[in-house]
């Protein structure tokens, strides 16, 4: 009895093709993830203009970590950028993956110096369906203020100490137009960071974190301004 038949059976083409598909899906997914992880690196460095940087994978081709260290930024030291993508390599994951974390996430933490501190009351806006995502609980909620609003046709909430750091995230709205990929900003002074939270989907992210930075220096920069030394 030899095997001859077997290349003959139906299961056997059902799997040849299935291996050709995941072979060609494991290529397509490598560079779009590639692509994506290149372009928002490239981005946050364009904005950020580091003396120095490290980068670090934590997932293969479906994570890393950047360190950058902004030259000459009065109000940052430094920025911490985490990228985590679905799985687009794996065909067979993907589904699941979509289902379990749905997008792809850029996460940042920016380290505020010392120029920024003393001046900044904490503040945030966060979209209402990230809010519930586990990691984006507001550890102050209870002490802060929050009002409701309608933002690019989605529900946000708007969390801030003062009156002051609330008309400073309106602006901020403004500022971006429309919110995009954007899901949350926040100010936490106590914490002498910033973090801002979003898809990072190809061509969205300088805009958004351009903007974002650009209303932060801004921001410091009126509040620095008007706290001159008495004569």
């Amino acid at each position: 009895m030899d095997g001859s038949g077997v290349t003959t059976q139906p299961v056997f083409y059902l799997f040849i093709a299935l291996s050709v598909l995941l072979s060609l899906g494991y290529a397509w997914g490598a560079r779009r993830n590639k692509r994506i992880l290149n372009q928002a690196f490239s981005d946050l460095a364009e904005i950020f203009k580091p003396k120095d940087q490290q980068f670090t994978n934590i997932g293969g081709l479906s994570g890393y970590h950047a360190n950058f260290i902004p030259h000459r930024n009065r109000y940052i030291r430094r920025v911490d950028a985490t990228v985590t993508l679905l799985p687009r390599q794996s065909w067979l994951y993907l589904p699941i993956s979509r289902l379990i974390r749905r997008f792809d996430r850029l996460y940042m933490v920016l380290y505020l110096a010392p120029e920024a501190m003393g001046s900044l009351k904490e503040g945030h806006i966060i979209e209402k369906g990230y809010s519930t995502f586990h990691g984006a609980k507001i550890e102050n909620e209870s002490s802060l203020r929050r009002e409701t609003i309608t933002w690019g046709g989605m529900t946000w909430f708007l969390y801030f100490a003062d009156e002051e750091i609330k008309r400073a995230l309106e602006r901020c709205m403004e500022s971006l137009g429309e919110p995009g990929p954007l899901r949350h900003v926040a100010l936490v002074p106590e914490q002498e960071r910033m973090f801002l939270f979003m898809i990072p989907r190809l061509g969205q992210v300088k805009p958004v974190v351009s903007s974002v930075h650009q209303w932060f220096v801004q921001l410091l920069g009126s509040r620095n301004s008007t706290r001159a030394p008495a004569e």
